[in-house]
């Protein structure tokens, strides 16, 4: 498993690198891009100078322009995140959507440094407050300097910014350097600030303008600055979001806005077009050169009429450890590309943490958190407000149950044909597999399945040719008895260790097979069936170079680290015409689902009319003859 997730990271790796630009020109690379995560030590001693001043002068005495710099950049990256988490979620519920494509994995790993520019101009503002004339011991307030900058902005900064732009769309600047930022068709709003280091440089010294210009005549304040600096990165962020959501009565209370107000709609036309729309955020330079896009306001009106459509299957899933919520698509936009893993960064905000999970409890409904579409089958992840330790709790699991049951109606009521239960939403102490629902609700038109036959089909094909024998071990499940159920039937000779589990499973065995199903705690096998609860001591009874395949719903504690190996969770890797994927579900690897997942697209894909939970198993053979026709293949094949 550790190999093929090295595999795929070198693959979007390689991808990622040759989107840098058509034809890289001089300064595209940007100078700290081999510090990785450390380029912040970048600005620590202008940080820690500032707090020394404030240490030893007060804050009286202090330069609170130069101190003020750093919150400054916390909140412009917290700014950036929420505007981030903001159009995912509405880019989830598909509503008010300008460019209906998805965006892949080589876009996040090309936008995944946006905060770039942050840190520039992070150094920028530093070397301005120590050596700009006028630039030091700034007031709170002024308002002739916040009149002045927004003059300058109207005029110079607009002006020159519309012709750079339409400069950059020239052949030569733009196989070298734009390029880089119109690889993105379809837009976030972090695509706002990507470009290569000597194009932003150029972007930043135009939006200095007007801050020098205060300092130098002496009219600068902190607040104004600020001010500025928000207003930037609200229109780049607005600008690049992919969805409206500026209102349509604001221009016909004033109409004039339209000159002075560009709309997200009006900047997509310029990444779907390219030589329309070169305005920066006032697009009155696009009507005196006659560079508008003729149906601008055809796509506004449109995007703002964009309902939210019908979905075809709803794969309720929900949130594991404390800091998964990061990792759900609308989190930290690289951190979701990845595999799921704890990273020393997120322990330390887990003030963050356990708020985020105070509020998700007290959220009384499940929400949205991906869009995908595979054939014109259209498909949503929605999560239950719970982390994984709620449902271990008796208290919770009656408010657990109502959360799904008013999922599923209200996919029902959106029309979804299939409805699929993940991770412990479909657990047998809290709803009997699904089944509670539909003894509920008997004439519910959604097909509930909790994908056992492909979970269990998953598990049977990733056994390596030539085992005749293998050992079941961990809590039992419903996948577990339909996995040892097929491989005896296939005579293959299942030990299990649990001899309870073994008693209650034997006398359901049909005679023919039954000397396949045995009980040891000695037995040998190169391959071990696991399931959760397998603890460490059982995982070292296993011989050297032994293979472990879970069935369970949540990944082992891999405690071997000889030359055993271990498989996914029951996983196949999706094919190309399953589109808008760019995030890992939890642990797995990039473009991988787990099986209770796809088994729910499955259902949805073959127009099956039959429910899968309880007790109830369907044909693994044909549905795991149905995963392989649509193109879904063993991880292994990665």
């Amino acid at each position: 498993m550790v190999r093929v997730q090295l595999a795929v990271a070198r693959g979007c790796t390689i991808r990622c690198l040759s989107t840098m630009a058509t034809n890289p020109g001089l300064f595209t690379e940007w100078p700290w891009k081999k510090l990785g995560s450390f380029k912040y030590v970048l600005v620590a001693p202008w940080v820690v100078h500032g707090w020394y001043e404030v240490a030893t002068k007060g804050w009286r005495e202090a330069d609170l322009g130069y101190v003020a710099i750093l919150p400054s950049m916390l909140l412009r990256m917290l700014h950036n995140q929420a505007w981030i988490t903001a159009a995912r979620l509405q880019n989830a519920r598909g509503r008010r959507q300008i460019v209906r494509r998805g965006i892949e994995f080589d876009q996040v790993d090309r936008e995944r440094n946006w905060d770039d520019q942050i840190i520039l101009s992070a150094i920028l503002l530093y070397f301005g407050a120590l050596y700009m004339p006028g630039g030091q011991y700034l007031p709170v307030w002024r308002t002739d300097g916040m009149v002045l900058i927004t003059l300058l902005h109207v005029g110079p900064v607009e002006f020159l910014y519309y012709w750079f732009h339409r400069a950059l769309h020239h052949h030569f600047l733009y196989t070298r350097y734009h390029s880089h930022h119109h690889a993105s068709i379809v837009t976030e709003p972090i695509t706002s600030v990507i470009h290569p280091f000597a194009e932003l440089v150029a972007y930043e010294l135009l939006f200095s303008i007007p801050l020098i210009a205060c300092a130098l005549t002496g009219t600068a304040s902190i607040i104004a600055f600020e001010l500025y600096v928000i207003y930037i990165d609200l229109m780049n962020n607005m600008g690049h979001c992919n969805f409206e959501l500026v209102p349509s009565w604001l221009f016909r209370w004033f109409p004039p806005l339209k000159y002075l107000m560009y709309t997200p709609s009006y900047h997509s036309l310029h990444h779907t077009q390219f030589r329309t729309n070169y305005s920066l955020f006032m697009p009155f330079y696009d009507y005196i050169y006659n560079t508008m896009d003729k149906s601008s306001d055809t796509v506004y009106e449109n995007s703002l009429k964009d309902k939210e459509k019908e979905v075809d299957v709803v794969h309720l899933t929900h949130l594991t450890s404390l800091h998964s919520i990061y990792h759900m698509r609308p989190g930290f936009a690289e951190y979701a590309s990845k595999p799921y893993a704890s990273k020393w960064y997120m322990r330390m905000m887990w003030p963050v943490s356990w708020l985020s999970m105070v509020l998700t409890w007290a959220y009384g409904s499940s929400f949205t958190v991906e869009r995908n579409v595979m054939k014109k089958i259209r498909i949503q992840s929605w999560a239950i407000p719970r982390y994984s330790f709620h449902y271990g709790l008796d208290w919770e699991k009656e408010a657990i149950n109502d959360l799904i049951e008013k999922a599923i109606c209200e996919a029902d009521k959106k029309g979804a044909k299939v409805v699929s239960l993940g991770l412990l939403n479909q657990a047998h102490t809290l709803n009997k597999s699904g089944e509670l629902y539909l003894l509920k609700y008997p004439k519910l038109r959604a097909r509930v399945v909790d994908g056992t036959s492909l979970a269990a089909a998953v598990v049977v094909n990733s056994i390596p040719q030539g085992i005749y024998q293998v050992i079941l071990a961990g809590n039992f499940s419903k996948v577990a008895h339909a996995v040892v159920q097929a491989l005896c039937k296939k005579n293959v000779k299942v030990i299990m260790t649990n001899k309870q589990d073994y008693h209650l499973l034997k006398p359901e065995m049909p005679e023919v097979v039954a000397d396949n199903l045995s009980f040891s705690k000695t037995g040998t096998s190169k391959v071990w069936l696991i399931g959760d609860g397998l603890d460490a001591a059982e995982q070292f009874r296993a011989q050297k170079g032994t293979v472990f395949i879970p069935y369970s719903q949540f990944p082992p504690k891999m405690v071997r680290k000889d030359s055993c190996s271990y498989s996914t969770t029951p996983a196949m890797a999706v094919p190309k015409a399953l589109q808008n994927v760019h995030s890992c579900e939890n642990w797995l690897p990039r473009r991988v689902m787990s099986a209770w997942r796809i088994a729910g697209i499955l259902h949805a894909l073959e127009g099956w009319n039959e429910n899968e939970c309880g007790d109830k198993v369907l044909d693994m053979e044909k549905v795991w003859s149905a995963a392989i026709m649509h193109g879904f293949c063993p991880v292994a094949q990665l």
